[in-house]
């Protein structure tokens, strides 16, 4: 099921800041996909992601060749995944680096806010899916089980589409 609505945003927005960690997936100038987990910094109430990175890092250069990306976010324990595809820009914005920066990000970034190789990446999402069924894993257990004793497929909750 697709949604377009500001409901179907929010409930991506909600997933992603409970999640917080996601794993960015760019391509390679030569074509082999390449994955990393990055800390969402921020995201906007229009579902733009933003990350922060080094300057010099492989991700800033695929990003430089090849700009749509993907982003999977993944709660195990609270039953809660999220996929949102994107294209991506890098953003040297002072302000913005200055608003979403944490004391945390000081482990990648000695020099604090002085470090010249900060940079941002913006994801503005095109398409988002998530997937959200109970955290209980009783109730996961049971529902599996009524699955195959009635022949029945597996319901594992609210799944939709988000244009964004």
């Amino acid at each position: 099921m697709k949604d377009s609505s500001d409901q179907g945003i929010e409930k991506i927005k909600s997933l992603i800041e409970e999640i917080r960690i996601g794993t960015l997936v760019t391509k390679d100038k030569d074509g082999p996909m390449k994955a990393r987990p990055m800390a969402t910094a921020h995201i906007d109430d229009d579902g733009t992601l933003w990350f922060f990175t080094n300057e010099y890092s492989a991700k800033v250069e695929e990003i430089s060749e090849k700009k749509e990306v993907l982003i999977s976010y993944a709660s195990k324990d609270d039953n809660a995944y999220v996929i949102v595809n994107g294209t991506a820009t890098l953003s040297d914005d002072r302000e913005k680096i200055e608003e979403y920066w944490k004391s945390p990000m000081k482990a990648w970034f000695p020099k604090g806010l002085d470090d010249p190789k900060i940079l941002l990446i913006k994801v503005e999402g095109t398409e988002a899916e998530y997937w959200e069924g109970s955290s209980s894993k009783i109730v996961v257990a049971f529902n599996i089980a009524k699955s195959i004793a009635t022949g029945k497929q597996y319901n594992q909750g609210e799944h939709k589409k988000v244009q964004m």
